[in-house]
């Protein structure tokens, strides 16, 4: 970071370590050991030392961030109330704390305290009169035309998108979802824009900026985790601009809104849409909205709107294709809580 020229980037995302202080091994009620966080890179030998790293990188990153840029750090608690307190020391303001809620997050083995479900974001911008970037807008599609709350519920990585090495073992103990950094990306910078991410871990960051055509910095000193980034970034496909159009700036089940679908990678930008009847056809912009001829809004907008009708339940209107038949988007929803559950 030290290299690095003044007010070069435009967004920082900062996943540094979390200080967890494990003492000894964690282990499963049957015996088995928990894969968690006892690397090497997470040990340091005081508070005073991690605290005297915080402010050593905090403030590079605040040298490089350019004066109506920002700065996304996540961290738990073990961390993120020393950081909060550094961050505002050295003269950034902070502008929200975000909670990731994690819908499946790992259970509390020993049954000793509450089940650790969720992890915390800052997000400020560099100074109080900085004129940082925040697509309300698309915020406020991809939550389905509400405006985008400071609690966020996204899977923990898992499955397919979970990184292994070749002996099945996950490469990171904490990779971060794809869908958290999309929203972050998506919510605080436009195409072209550089992102710094100074702790890279295997390339997350980097693998959905490429995808959303912003710039990216990775850095990174673990050599399996340079390795794995490179890899999963060499396959990663840039949306093509007809897919990279935004909304302009201007329940007794859990409720599920048709951007979560877009940026979980359930449907991709691009996609087209119709109603039941193809009379009508819609594409799916990069924050969730419809595009159909004049109308642009929500699927529920959309399809009131070409219909002229008072209202519309955009998720029975519109049908997806799916397996070589076209289906309701409800069929997605329900798949989407299906993998929740």
């Amino acid at each position: 970071m030290a290299r690095m020229p003044d007010k070069s980037v435009d967004l920082i995302f900062a996943d540094p370590p979390y200080n967890l202080q494990l003492g000894g091994d964690l282990l499963r009620p049957e015996g088995s050991k928990v894969d968690a966080c006892d690397d090497e890179w997470d040990r340091f030998d005081s508070f005073q030392a991690y605290d005297d790293f915080t402010r050593d990188w905090l403030a590079e990153a605040r040298r490089i961030l350019k004066d109506d840029g920002s700065i996304w750090l996540i961290g738990s608690y073990h961390n993120i109330f020393r950081c909060g307190a550094i961050l505002q020391d050295l003269g950034y303001w902070i502008l929200n704390d975000i909670i990731w809620r994690k819908t499946n997050p790992m259970p509390n083995f020993r049954g000793t305290r509450f089940t650790n479900a969720h992890e915390t974001l800052i997000w400020c911008s560099k100074s109080e009169k900085s004129k940082y970037t925040f697509n309300y807008r698309s915020m406020k599609a991809l939550n389905e035309d509400l405006q985008m709350r400071s609690d966020w519920s996204i899977p923990i990585c898992s499955g397919g998108e979970r990184l292994k090495d070749d002996g099945g073992d996950k490469v990171h103990p904490t990779q971060k979802p794809e869908a958290l950094l999309y929203r972050v990306l998506l919510a605080c910078t436009k195409p072209g824009d550089v992102v710094l991410d100074p702790f890279f871990g295997t390339g997350t960051t980097g693998a959905v900026a490429k995808r959303l055509q912003r710039r990216w910095i990775g850095l990174e000193r673990e050599p399996d985790y340079i390795k794995a980034a490179k890899a999963r970034i060499a396959g990663e496909i840039p949306l093509d601009e007809s897919q990279m159009v935004t909304m302009a700036e201007k329940r007794s089940a859990p409720r599920v809104a048709f951007g979560q679908l877009v940026e979980n990678g359930m449907i991709a930008p691009g996609t087209m849409l119709q109603d039941s009847k193809g009379r009508w056809k819609a594409k799916v912009g990069l924050d969730g909205s419809l595009t159909c001829g004049e109308h642009a809004g929500s699927i529920h907008q959309v399809g009131k709107g070409v219909q002229g009708a008072p209202s519309c339940n955009g998720w029975t209107f519109w049908q997806i294709e799916d397996a070589g038949t076209w289906k309701p988007l409800d069929v997605m929803r329900q798949r989407h809580l299906s993998n929740l559950s």
